[in-house]
Parts: C-alpha cells; structure tokens; sequence
C-alpha cells in the first residue's frame, strides 16, 4: 500500500482526494505543515505528496526517501524547489486549467469594480452618502487599454472578455509567439511600453526568480496617473512598498488585488486603509466546481505516477529523461 500525504491544505473536505486514490491503494495521511521540519516529519517515508503551500524546499527533499512525485494544488509551484526535486527524479505535477474561466473573470470583476469605483460609492451609500461626485472621476471602458503582464491560458481568456466591452487588449510576454496573439488581436509589447500605454494593468505573470518584484519603482514610474494595476497571479510579481509609494504618491489611481506578498495580509499593511484599493483574499480561483475539479486533477497526477505512467500535468519536463514510466495514451 503507498503512503501518500497531503502536506496541507485549506479544504472542508478530502472526499475528491479520497475518491481518486482508492483506485490503487493508498494509505492517505492528511496534515497541517508549516515548516520545513514539519513536512519532514510527516513525508520523509511518502511515496507522493499532495501540497498546498508549505514549504518543499531542498532541505525538504533531500530528506524524502521515497517520493516519486509532489503533486501541487493549483497552479504555481513556488511552494516547490523544482531544481532539487528534478536532481532526485521526483515528478512535479501541478493542475493548469481548472481555473482559467474564474481568475479571468475575477480579474475582469476587479477590473471594472475599480473603474467604475462599484466599491467606494457602495461604502459612501451605506454611510448616508447618496452623491455620485464621491467617485469622480470615472471614465468609459469603451477604447482604454488593458495590459496583460503574462500571455498564457487566462490573460488569452480575459482578452476576450474585455475586447467584448471595447477595450483595446496588448500584452508582455517574451514566451508567447506573435502569431498567438495576433490571432486574439492583441499586440506584444516589451514591458516598459505596456506601462506606457496602459489605462489597466492585469498581472498573470507566474512566481519564479525572474518574476519576483518585476513591477517595481520603475515600472511605476512608466505608467499613466489614471493607470489601475490589477493583480490575480501572485503577490510579489508586484514590489510592493513600490505599490504603496505609487499609491501614496498618487502616480496610479489605484488597485485591485486578489494577493498580496504576505498572506494573510499584516491588518496593519497600509494598502488596507486606501480607499483607491480593492484587497480580496486569494479568492480569484475560486468556484465550487473549480476545486472540484483541482481537488480531482492533483489526485489523479499522483494515481498516474504511482501507476507507472508520467501524469497529464508535469512542470519538470526534463526529468522525464531519468524516469522509466510510460506515456500515457491521450
């Protein structure tokens, strides 16, 4: 019998989990780690890990004795040290499409909260304030421009979204072939130009080395006075004392963010006494039938492993060159 164990996790129930691994057997451990220490505990003798966010660092990894896979749920996989866990033939598995119609609303449900400022006139009603002055200015979405930092699965679905209420869509993505965007009339622009012509900006970019605090001072310094930021992807792509200095200096209008760079957020973050700030609580991937469909789909990453197959859904391609398991017919 495997011993597979779920490191975390925020969920009212395991039942999808549970569902899923009963078909080859497994003995399921579900815990509550939150260091290193913890996970090593709990997993160093674990045939796969199911994780949510605590730490899978090389410390982590080089005490499991014998892990074949770290199933993630969700999409990022920052939590995870990907170099090391390749280094030991450990599969990396995460769940990239069960979001992509939620996040990309959610985004476009910030988006037009802080245009239309929905959020502060809603706040004045509700304190005997019946004047729509409280908002000035607002400004037609008809023909503004929204950048998208990051061009993959859910930008490509809010640029549909938003070109159907007029906008003009342009995106930074060195990864994303023009022929793809061209396709969704959208234009590919470095990422300074982005923040030139931008009245919306909408972050989607992945957590990574490279991305971390990839909007910062100078990117600010770049964007329009009327510009708002939008951020669904991970907290700190975006600087964040560069977010509260541009705020605080007036250089955005404002922002609407589902994540910040500590979370939950410190109650004494500035960004939460700004009324130009919209601060939901990593919410964006939420729907019932998206966790679902997650809970199912990183399941059944660590099913496919444990069955001798390489999963669906693999971050750490070239691993595959040290595995001897069979592709999975399609």
């Amino acid at each position: 019998m495997y011993k597979v164990v779920i490191t975390d996790y925020e969920y009212s129930s395991l039942a999808p989990e549970k569902e899923v691994l009963r078909k080859i057997g497994v003995e399921l451990t579900a815990v509550q780690c939150q260091t290193e220490e913890e996970v090593i505990e709990a997993c160093k003798d674990a045939d796969a890990l199911l994780n949510q966010y605590a730490p899978i660092t090389r410390k982590v990894i080089e005490k499991l004795e014998n892990c074949k896979v770290i199933a993630r749920f969700g999409v990022g996989v920052n939590t995870i040290d990907i170099g090391a866990a390749t280094e030991k033939g450990i599969i990396v598995s995460n769940v990239t499409d069960y979001c992509i119609d939620e996040v990309s609303d959610h985004a476009f449900a910030l988006l037009i909260s802080a245009a239309r400022k929905v959020v502060l006139l809603n706040k004045e009603v509700k304190k005997g304030v019946w004047n729509f002055n409280v908002g000035v200015p607002i400004f037609r979405l008809k023909g503004r421009v929204l950048g998208l930092v990051g061009f993959g699965q859910i930008p490509q679905a809010l640029a549909k979204k938003a070109q159907a209420f007029g906008l003009q869509v342009k995106a930074f993505d060195p990864f994303v072939p023009i022929d793809v965007a061209e396709k969704l009339n959208v234009q590919l622009l470095s990422l300074s130009e982005l923040c030139k012509v931008s009245d919306f900006i909408s972050v989607h970019a992945p957590l990574n080395e490279h991305t971390c605090g990839m909007i910062g001072d100078a990117q600010f310094d770049l964007m329009k006075k009327e510009a708002f930021i939008i951020n669904t992807a991970r907290g700190a792509v975006i600087n964040e004392k560069a977010l509260i200095k541009a705020l605080q200096e007036e250089k955005v209008a404002g922002a609407a963010i589902d994540v910040v760079e500590q979370e939950p957020i410190n109650l004494d973050n500035p960004l939460l006494k700004m009324e130009n700030v919209i601060i939901n609580p990593h919410v964006a991937w939420y729907s019932e039938e998206a966790q679902e469909e997650l809970k199912r789909k990183t399941a059944q990453n660590v099913v496919d492993v444990l069955s001798g197959y390489f999963p669906r859904y693999i971050v750490n391609n070239s691993v595959k060159d040290l595995l001897d398991l069979k592709v999975m017919c399609k």
